[in-house]
Parts: C-alpha cells; structure tokens; sequence
C-alpha cells in the first residue's frame, strides 16, 4: 500500500511539474562558474527536476542493495548459528541421556522430591 501512495505521489508531482513548466517558456539567463547561457524556462525546470529524480532514484538504489546485501550477511549468520545450534542440542540431549543413567547402566527416574530410584528395585523403607 505504501508503494501506492508513493507512486501516486511521484504522478501528482510531476503533473504539477509539468504544468508549471509549461506555463514558464519563456527564455532565462543562467549563469554558470565559466560563462552564461540562455535557455528556455521550460527546459531548465524539466531538466532540474529529470536530474533530481536520477539522484534520489541512484541512492534509493544504493540502500536497497546494501540492505539486500545485509540481508544476505544475516541469514548466511542465522544459517550458522542455527546449525551450530542444533549440533550443541545433539550433544546436549545425548550428555543428558547419559546423565540419566545409574552406574549399573540402568535408567533412573527423579521423584518430586529428588530421591532416585530404579524401577528393578521397589523397596520401601519404614
């Protein structure tokens, strides 16, 4: 939606350009470091406003390929982290599996209250 009204905007614009510099034909002197000229007024605004587009259209350019290269950066990071990521959950989850064995090699099970016990032996103490 924002390109819309930005692309309207630009057509408004350069409408209003137009008409303006159609109503100015008359011939203006400009004078430059190295001399003076004649031109029509017409020409001069068309060609100031033609010259303003291709500068602001040259840097809008330059950032969208600056970003996009950023973009690049960040996913080709995001790409490592996340395989770096699931690598360390691998050995983590494997540590933890490891962990949760008894020294006989078979699974333990923590209660709410953090004793251990196995499942071969039920024994109840009174």
């Amino acid at each position: 939606m924002r390109i819309q009204w930005s692309l309207l905007a630009g057509l408004i614009f350069a409408l209003i350009t137009a008409i303006f510099a159609v109503i100015n034909v008359n011939p203006v002197q400009v004078n430059l470091l190295f001399g003076t000229f004649d031109v029509p007024l017409i020409l001069l605004i068309l060609g100031c406003t033609l010259l303003g587009a291709v500068i602001v259209g040259s840097y809008s350019i330059y950032l969208q390929f600056r970003s996009q290269k950023k973009i690049k950066q960040l996913e080709l990071q995001l790409a490592q982290l996340t395989g770096e990521g699931s690598s360390m959950l691998e050995s983590h989850e494997s540590l933890s599996d490891q962990e949760g064995l008894l020294p006989n090699g078979e699974p333990s099970t923590e209660d709410l209250t953090g004793f251990t016990t196995t499942s071969s032996v039920n024994k109840t103490e009174h």
